[in-house]
């Protein structure tokens, strides 16, 4: 097992409502050249959580920091307008906190960070140190 220092929240920067799944971002990344799918979750707009890439395998979701961390892609991020928005879904948030909460009982040294904190990015949309600082 790798050892998780990170864990690496995202949104997918799709429109509100616009319900992709982790098979269609996986086709985004194989068409820009990747191996696969760079996130190891996914959590569609009803809250579902999809496997992306195993979690035994370093992430392409952030660079520079993919080595130690685990990214988690939730489905939106986009207003109508294209702005940046926290667009989860109540499922969304039921879902990233229970899966935050088992991935941290997996990884307790492990901090949880928005993808915005390592890069000049809106993405995930939300303060996340804010809403898990918690956890």
């Amino acid at each position: 097992m790798r050892i998780i220092n990170k864990i690496i929240i995202h949104c997918s920067a799709t429109k509100e409502g616009n319900n992709v799944t982790a098979s269609t971002i996986d086709q985004w990344h194989r068409d820009r050249g990747w191996k696969g799918i760079g996130y190891h979750y996914v959590i569609t707009l009803k809250g579902k959580i999809e496997y992306g890439r195993s979690i035994y395998d370093t992430g392409a979701h952030v660079k520079n920091h993919n080595e130690g961390s685990i990214g988690i892609c939730y489905i939106g991020g986009l207003g109508s307008s294209m702005e940046a928005k926290d667009t989860r879904t109540p499922e969304q948030k039921e879902s990233l906190l229970l899966l935050l909460k088992t991935l941290k009982k997996m990884h307790p040294d492990a901090t949880i960070h928005g993808h915005n904190e390592f890069s000049a990015k809106a993405c995930p949309c939300f303060d996340v140190n804010k809403e898990y600082c918690n956890i």
